[in-house]
């Protein structure tokens, strides 16, 4: 199961409230992509949320595939967050912590340390992959992409 399926919108219940209609917790939930995606009912949210809403889909729906929402361009570029705020040295806990206050969506700290251990372990394969195969350059860059998931 993809970190982004453990991904749940924070204050649930009060979202659907406001929307006055029912939508999934989860975050990368087809009928939650699709109503962001669209943005019906927005204008009924408070401005907090509906900025926190709006910062979500400006940064992980945005781009030109056909198929956006439904494109996987989400789900990679919250991936691509999710990494980014490790590689800054923060451990799965604050990683939940800056996720929350950034876009109102949570994980819990156990399922983000999974993540990030078995992103370790790809990278593990990989870079023995790399030195059988003698690609010294992939090897080294691979090695530095592990050691910011591990610090």
């Amino acid at each position: 199961m993809a970190i982004t399926d453990k991904i749940y919108i924070k204050n649930h219940r009060q979202l659907s409230s406001q929307l006055e209609t029912n939508i999934p917790k989860g975050a990368f939930k087809g009928a939650t992509l699709d109503l962001l995606f669209r943005g019906d009912g927005l204008d009924k949210l408070d401005d907090t949320t509906r900025d926190r809403v709006l910062d979500f889909a400006e940064d992980f729906l945005d781009c030109d595939c056909d198929d956006n929402p439904y494109c996987g361009c989400p789900e990679q570029k919250f991936i691509r967050y999710l990494l980014e705020l490790r590689a800054q040295g923060l451990g799965p806990g604050a990683i939940v912590d800056v996720m929350s206050d950034d876009y109102m969506v949570y994980a819990y700290a156990g399922d983000v340390l999974s993540f990030l251990d078995d992103g370790v372990r790809t990278l593990e394969a990989a870079e023995a992959l790399a030195r059988v195969d003698g690609a010294g350059e992939k090897e080294d860059e691979i090695r530095r992409a592990k050691r910011d998931l591990t610090r």
